[in-house]
C-alpha cells in the first residue's frame, strides 16, 4: 500500500512546526481525506475520523476562542486522546496554549500554515492524491510534443534519446529520459523523472547532457500526462507494418489503456518528424477526426456508388 510520511508532508508543503511528536518520520499517511473537527469540538465524538490529518480552520478557531480555557482544554483533550497524525492550524492563527500542552502530553504533532483553510485543503488533497497514486516505472523517454505527452519506448540503442534530442531542437520539451515514473491520477497517467536525473539525458558517444543548461528552462518540463506511446523497433523485413492505421493498438499501464504506435527504425527515416506527425494525428483523433476512417468511408461510399450505377 502507498503511503507518505508526515515529515515529508511538512517539508514539501512548507508547514511550520509548533510541536513535533516523537518518531514523526514513522507517521504514515495512507489516504488523501482530511477532517475538520468541528463536531468533535462541539462534543460529538461518534464517527470521528481520527486517522486523518485534522485541519483547524477559521470557523473552528473562533468557536474555540469563545470557550473558557477549561472547556477548551477538555474538548481538545477528547481529540488528542485519539492517535491523530497531526493537527494543522490555518491562516497563521494563534495556537491556543491548551493545544500545545495537550500535544506534548499525548505526543501529537501540531503544525501551522499561512494559507486560508479552503486553499490549504485544496493544496493538501491534490498533493496527497498525487503522492499516494498507484505508480510504476518504465524505461523510455517522455516528451511533450505539441501539448501531447509522448512516451518513446524501445530496446537499448534503438535511438530513443537521439530522437528526443532532435525533438528538443525542434522546440518540444523533455520530461524524462531513461527512467520514467508514472502515476495514475484521476484516470490518467502522469509521468515525470526521478528527482536526481531530472533534466539530464544520456546520448551515446557524447555522454550526459543537462538539457536545461544547454537549451534553457523552456526545453524541459517537470511532468506530463501520457497521451501516446511510440515504440521504436529495428526494421524487420519479415514483419508487416501497419500502413493504413485502421487497427488501433493500445498498451495498458496501471489498468489504463494508452494508444500505441510501433515505428520501424531504419537509416534515412526522420523519426523526430514522424513523432511530431503522430502526436498531431493522435490529437485529431481525440477531437473526433480519424483520417484513416475518413478515407475508408470515402472509398466505401465510392464503391457503393459504382455498384449502384452498374446495377442501373
Amino acid at each position: 500500500m502507498n503511503y507518505i510520511t508526515l515529515d515529508k508532508i511538512i517539508k514539501d508543503l512548507g508547514l511550520e512546526t509548533i510541536f513535533e511528536a516523537k518518531n514523526i518520520e514513522k507517521e504514515k499517511i495512507i489516504a488523501s481525506e482530511i477532517n475538520r473537527p468541528g463536531l468533535q469540538l462541539a462534543g460529538y465524538m461518534d464517527k470521528f475520523a481520527y486517522d486523518r490529518l485534522q485541519i483547524l480552520g477559521n470557523v473552528e478557531w473562533h468557536y474555540c476562542s469563545d470557550l473558557s480555557k477549561d472547556v477548551r482544554y477538555r474538548r481538545f483533550e477528547k481529540i488528542f486522546k485519539y492517535p491523530i497524525p497531526a493537527l494543522i492550524i490555518s491562516r497563521n492563527m494563534e495556537v491556543f496554549p491548551e493545544i500545545i500542552e495537550l500535544g506534548k502530553k499525548y505526543n501529537r504533532t501540531i503544525l501551522r500554515t499561512p494559507h486560508s483553510t479552503t486553499k490549504f485543503i485544496n493544496i493538501l488533497i491534490n498533493y496527497l492524491d498525487l503522492e499516494l497514486a498507484p505508480e510504476t516505472t518504465v524505461h523510455g523517454v517522455l516528451m511533450e510534443v505539441y501539448g501531447m505527452g509522448v512516451l518513446i519506448m524501445g530496446k537499448s540503442g534503438v535511438g530513443k534519446s537521439e530522437t528526443a534530442l532532435e525533438l528538443i531542437k525542434r522546440g518540444h520539451r523533455l520530461v524524462a529520459d531513461d527512467v520514467v515514473e508514472i502515476k495514475q491520477v484521476e484516470n490518467r497517467l502522469s509521468g515525470e523523472a526521478p528527482g536526481i536525473i531530472r533534466h539530464f539525458m544520456e546520448v551515446r558517444g557524447i555522454g550526459i547532457l543537462d538539457i536545461e543548461r544547454l537549451y534553457g528552462v523552456g526545453a524541459v518540463k517537470k511532468n506530463e500526462f501520457v497521451d501516446l506511446i511510440i515504440e521504436l523497433e529495428f526494421w524487420d523485413e519479415n514483419k508487416e507494418y501497419d500502413r493504413v492505421g485502421l487497427d488501433e493498438e493500445y498498451m495498458e499501464l496501471l489498468d489504463i489503456k494508452i494508444p500505441k504506435l510501433t515505428i520501424p527504425v531504419q537509416p534515412g527515416r526522420n523519426l523526430a518528424m514522424i513523432v511530431e506527425v503522430a502526436a498531431r494525428n493522435t490529437r485529431q483523433k481525440k477531437l473526433g477526426y480519424n483520417a484513416a476512417v475518413e478515407l475508408n468511408n470515402k472509398i466505401k461510399s465510392q464503391m457503393n456508388e459504382r455498384s449502384h450505377n452498374t446495377m442501373d
